[in-house]
Parts: C-alpha cells; sequence; structure tokens
C-alpha cells in the first residue's frame, strides 16, 4: 500500500483522581465489558473503529498476539452496545504501579455524532479507576491516554469534556498510508 508523509500532533491526558471525571449525560446505549477474550472480536473492533484513522500498530499481529495481549491481567474489553448491535468500545490495560491506560477507545462510524462517545468515554474512564475491584491489581492512582491529529475530530474535546488534563503535547513527522484502510480491505476503492 502506497504511504505518505505527515505531520501528527499526539497528546497525553490524565485524570489522578476519580473525582475528575466529568459524566457526560447518559446515552442510548447499554455499555458491557466483554469478561471473554476474543481474539477475533478485538481485532474486529480495531479495524472497525480505527480502520479510517490510520491504526495500524496491531494490524501485523497473529492470532497469539492478539490472545496473549489479551489474557493480561486486568486488560478489559468495554463495548457500546446501541439495540443490540456493537457501537463502540474501550480497552483498557493496567499496570502494576497502579496506572491504567485506556489504550483504544472509539465508535464505529456509523455511530458518531449521537452522543454515544461522551457516554462510552464515562464508563471507561469509571471503570478505569475501580479495576482493582475485579483484579488482583493495586488501586487506580492514575488513568490516561492518548490521541492524535489522526483521529477523530470529536476525540480530544471528549476527553477534555470528561476531565482529563493535557500533560504533554509532542508533533513528529510519521509514516502513514496514503488513504485509510477503512474497516476491512478495499473498504474505500
Amino acid at each position: 500500500m502506497e504511504t505518505r508523509q505527515t505531520e501528527v500532533t499526539t497528546w497525553y491526558l490524565e485524570q489522578t483522581d476519580p473525582g475528575q471525571l466529568v459524566p457526560a449525560a447518559p446515552a442510548p446505549a447499554q455499555v458491557v465489558r466483554a469478561e471473554v477474550p476474543s481474539p477475533e472480536l478485538s481485532r474486529y473492533l480495531y479495524l472497525a473503529v480505527g480502520g479510517d484513522h490510520l491504526w495500524t500498530d496491531r494490524l501485523p499481529w497473529s492470532y497469539r498476539d492478539w490472545s496473549e495481549w489479551l489474557a493480561r491481567p486486568g486488560v478489559e474489553t468495554w463495548l457500546a452496545w446501541d439495540r443490540g448491535t456493537p457501537a463502540g468500545y474501550a480497552e483498557l490495560h493496567p499496570s502494576a504501579e497502579g496506572e491504567a491506560e485506556l489504550v483504544c477507545f472509539g465508535l464505529l462510524p456509523a455511530f458518531t455524532g449521537r452522543g454515544l462517545g461522551g457516554h462510552l468515554l464515562t464508563e471507561a474512564t469509571a471503570r478505569a479507576w475501580d479495576l482493582a475491584a475485579r483484579w488482583d491489581l493495586p488501586p487506580t492512582r492514575r488513568v490516561w491516554l492518548h490521541t492524535c491529529s489522526l483521529d477523530g475530530a470529536a476525540a480530544l474535546p471528549n476527553y477534555l469534556k470528561r476531565g482529563y488534563r493535557l500533560y504533554d503535547t509532542r508533533t513528529a513527522v510519521e509514516t502513514v498510508w496514503a488513504r485509510p484502510l477503512g474497516p476491512w480491505p478495499h473498504a474505500h476503492d
């Protein structure tokens, strides 16, 4: 696939206290944890959400890579469901030092612009703060994430509205695909 060089700004955000979470208005979506680690489901969500935003780091992962990642203690996948249809997801990854990273977050294209992102982010952040209640982990002392200028335009504003604070910004020229992959090969052909 053809690539291009582009300047990418990456913003790093955090919460250091659960009281910093500013809940969004409830939305007509149910947020449920996928309790059975499923490489197929996680890869589907990764491509369905990230395909239009040039998420590529996990594309070379094998089934074994996905399985090992999902089997790590405390890694959780939370799905937003709209009338029985997966609308988006959040993936949490804790550290032994009491930090929880919101590694992947987003909505499938058909569900953007409907208020579901704020609701899902509220629930995912709350679940990051209470990871120790479900796992043999130290209490969460910090929840953090990063987003970049390749992500959807609503991403950074949503994080800021939910009480995340910017703690670092980096800009670099990166090699990216010339056009988004989409949720499956040739989606944009």
